[in-house]
Order: structure tokens, then sequence, then C-alpha cells
């Protein structure tokens, strides 16, 4: 069926936030001259990312002591995004090639509204406490006491669109935070307090500076209001294999295997490992710490250090890449850490494409769209992307 693609494999690696610059509609967001890479570069000495730099990525964009390389491997351009909002699930669904023009709801700066913190009350009989944008580390220092000793019920947010609730083990239990979760998600369903995730955040420890996250974390997010690209490639009988955030993003939709991931780091090891078997089709990463640890906790010296890691581990990955595999390193919006507040920024994304059967190398056309990725992809594999979706292929241009 698919004699005459060129790649057997492709896969994605999304830095998540890695921006490399304003959008021309930054200004409109709150975010003119914010620089996510180019700050992380002009704010940290000897900053040695080898591998991206021999990709392409100071010929793509200007970075403060890192020189452009005569001959990049692969081919670059900067793509901008057409959807309305500068969120994780509007980023990742517009590269597979839904249009989003009406962003998902952030209460990042005011809390969520007294009308639905009543409602989430009254259903699951709990009082409520936080209500603010926090680290899940910080409100639980701050009320998980209070939650154990009462029995109320810990709401909040970040700069993400998010809903999150917090419940100790062994004292609100499991069942129970699934159950005011499930209450939660059904109410922020209505357009006027539609967030992408409510995120069930259960947690161990008897008091503060003991409490400690658990891994039976539980997402529940929106599906895609329409098929993608990963449900054109599953439906044609090819592999999706996600690693990271992409099955929460996509709410497994279009997806035949999923990989969670513990750290940026250990999805590059999941990738390395994926890199080493045989399969067709597609594997889609996002490695969340550049975001989540880094961009909204503005620290430019800990997304420098994350950046460098990833970097490494590129260097490791690329030595599995086969000669009919094909590489593209992109990002779904800004964090600049030098930037104010706690927010993502609207900037512009990477793109750079690598394969080892590549015959040249350079900078291509800057696109209007993120979607230009998902379009490439079906268009290697003869399959034609679903209705109402858009983006245009590149693929004959990469050769």
């Amino acid at each position: 069926m698919y004699e005459n693609k060129k790649y057997n494999r492709v896969f994605i690696i999304v830095i998540d936030s890695l921006g490399i610059g304003a959008a021309t509609d930054a200004a409109a967001y709150g975010d003119a001259g914010t620089d996510t890479l180019g700050h992380i570069a002009q704010n940290t000495q000897n900053f040695n990312i080898p591998n991206l730099r021999n990709l392409g990525i100071a010929n793509l964009h200007s970075l403060h002591g890192i020189t452009p390389v005569e001959k990049p491997m692969g081919y670059f351009a900067r793509l901008h995004e057409a959807s309305t909002g500068k969120d994780t699930m509007t980023g990742h669904w517009e590269m597979m090639g839904l249009h989003i023009t009406k962003p998902f709801q952030t209460f990042t700066e005011t809390g969520f509204p007294k009308e639905l913190l009543e409602e989430l009350s009254a259903r699951t009989g709990r009082t409520i406490i936080g209500n603010k944008s926090a680290s899940g580390t910080e409100i639980l220092d701050e009320l998980a006491e209070e939650e154990i000793a009462t029995g109320h019920m810990i709401v909040y947010t970040s700069a993400d669109s998010v809903l999150q609730i917090c419940g100790n083990e062994e004292t609100f239990g499991l069942d129970e935070l699934y159950r005011c979760c499930e209450i939660a998600r059904e109410l922020t369903m209505r357009d006027e307090w539609k967030v992408g995730r409510v995120i069930a955040r259960p947690y161990i420890g008897k008091k503060k500076g003991e409490f400690v996250r658990t891994s039976n974390r539980h997402d529940y997010a929106l599906k895609p209001y329409g098929k993608t690209a990963l449900n054109a490639l599953k439906d044609a009988g090819l592999d999706v294999i996600s690693v990271g955030k992409i099955f929460d993003i996509f709410d497994g939709e279009g997806l035949t295997e999923s990989n969670k991931s513990k750290s940026s780091v250990h999805g590059m090891e999941q990738a390395i490992d994926i890199a080493q078997r045989d399969f067709e089709g597609l594997c889609f990463i996002n490695l969340v710490d550049f975001d989540a640890l880094w961009g909204h906790r503005r620290n430019v010296v800990g997304y420098a250090q994350e950046l460098e890691k990833f970097d490494e581990k590129l260097g490791e990955f690329l030595k599995y890449l086969k000669e009919d595999d094909l590489l593209i390193i992109t990002a779904d919006h800004g964090n600049d850490p030098a930037h104010t507040g706690t927010d993502h920024t609207r900037e512009d994304v990477p793109f750079i494409a690598y394969s080892p059967s590549f015959t040249g190398s350079g900078k291509l056309e800057d696109t209007s769209t993120f979607a230009v990725i998902g379009a490439t992809i079906t268009d290697n594999f003869g399959v034609q992307m679903p209705n109402g979706t858009i983006g245009h292929s590149i693929l004959n241009q990469l050769n």
C-alpha cells in the first residue's frame, strides 16, 4: 500500500515550549519581544548544543555564542501558528491538522469563577480550598494538612488550560478523587469554563515537607473535535506510537501504542529504544520538562541545562536512524523564561527535518501553520488527510 513512500519511519520530537521568537501577533497576547531559545542562549555562558547546531538551529535562528554551521545536516523553517491561543493542546492539534479558532480557557490570573466552584462543591459534597495558580508541590505544602484534617478538596490551576484536584490516597481515596474529577470534567465542558484537561493529582504523606505525588495521576482530556493525521495513519494500518504527554493531549485518539515518560531524559531514552525496533509509521514524542519545570518557573539556567541534556540524548538517538527514517524536531508554543509572568508565550516554533538519506539541506520557506507536519507525514505514506483539516505537504522539499 505504501510502496511509493520515501520514509518507512517518521519520528516527531516536540521540545515542549521551545519558541524561536515572537510571532507577528505576539503583542495581542502580551508577548511582544519574547524569544525562548534566543534569551536562553543570551543568558547562558558556554551554552552547548552541538547536535542541534549541526542540524541547523543556529542557521535558522540567531543565537548568542553559537555560530551557524557552514553545511547543516537538516532542512529548517519557522512555523507560525494559525490557530488562536498558545497552549499545548492547540499547538499539537494544529500540527496534526486541526485549526483552533476558540482558545481553551485559562484561569491563571483569576482562579476559577465562583459559579463553577459552587456547582462543583454542591455536586461533590466537598468544600473547595485553593483556587489559584500554583505548582503541585507548593499547593500541597500550603493546603494538604488542611485537606487531610477537614476533608476539604484542593482545586488549583496553572498557566495551562487545566483544572487540577489533589487528593490524599489514604484519607481522600483514589476512587473519590476520580469521582470528583469526573464531575469537574462534565462541568468544564461548558464553553465559558472549557479547559483542555482536568487532572487528578493523588499524593501520600501526612505533613508539610513529606508530601509526594504518586503515579496514580489521571488526566481527563478533551478529545480532538475532529479527525487528525493520527487517525488517518492508524486507520490506514500504520503504527502510531506515542511517548510522553501525546496520549493525554489527544485523549488516545489515533494511537496504536502509548508510553508514559517520567522525565524528558526518560522520554528520549524511550525514543532511542523505539528507534531500535521495526515498525512502519509514526513515533510522536513530547518532552514536557522544558515547559513544566523551567519555562513556567522562569528558570533560564534549568531550561538551558535541560536542552544540553536533550542534545546529548539526541546524539545517541541519531545513531539509530536508518536511511529511510525521517526525524522532525519542533515545538508547540513558547515559554520564554526571561519574560514576565508564568504563562506560555506566543512565538514561532522551529521545524527541523533530518534523514540520513538527505543529499541537500538548508533553509525552507517559513509557513503560516504548524499543520505542514501532519500533512507531510500523511503524504509520505500516501494517506489522505481527514476532511476539514488544514496544512500542506512539504515532502518534496526534503531530499
